[in-house]
């Protein structure tokens, strides 16, 4: 472990109990990179907060934290982003679910909750619901 990601343990270790996803931590010219993804505010201000006991004012130089909130409401549009093949809408969040839906490459679906970090429920363009495996949805 360096310097750095020793003195900010506490906000690395926050990222992860807050369940931030996509969690990547990365030194590059004396400069702590923190960065992820999340569904709740709470778990950005986690982050934040434990930034904020090390360093009171965020004025730090050698430390960029750069969390999102990932809060889409429901009925916003998201296009599917696969390799090459569509989508499948499965009847539950698992690939072992049936397939009750597809949803083409770059084709428009319809969020109707974030159900959890790996599966989301959405709508596509012939009125199907189900659920998809939410890396292959972006905003």
């Amino acid at each position: 472990m360096s310097a750095l990601q020793d003195k900010y343990a506490s906000v690395i270790s926050a990222a992860q109990s807050a369940g931030v996803s996509n969690l990547q931590v990365a030194e590059k010219d004396g400069i702590l990179y923190v960065s992820g993804n999340t569904s709740t505010t709470a778990a950005k201000d986690a982050v934040w907060n434990a930034l904020g006991a090390i360093d009171s004012n965020y004025s730090a130089s050698d430390i960029n934290v750069d969390v999102q909130v990932a809060g889409l409401a429901a009925g916003a549009s998201l296009r599917v982003a696969t390799e090459s093949s569509n989508l499948n809408l499965r009847q539950e969040p698992s690939t072992e679910a049936a397939v009750v839906g597809k949803a083409a490459k770059g084709a428009s679906v319809t969020l109707v909750e974030q159900t959890s970090d790996d599966w989301w429920k959405v709508k596509n363009a012939d009125g199907e619901e189900g659920y998809a495996y939410a890396r292959y949805l972006q905003a």
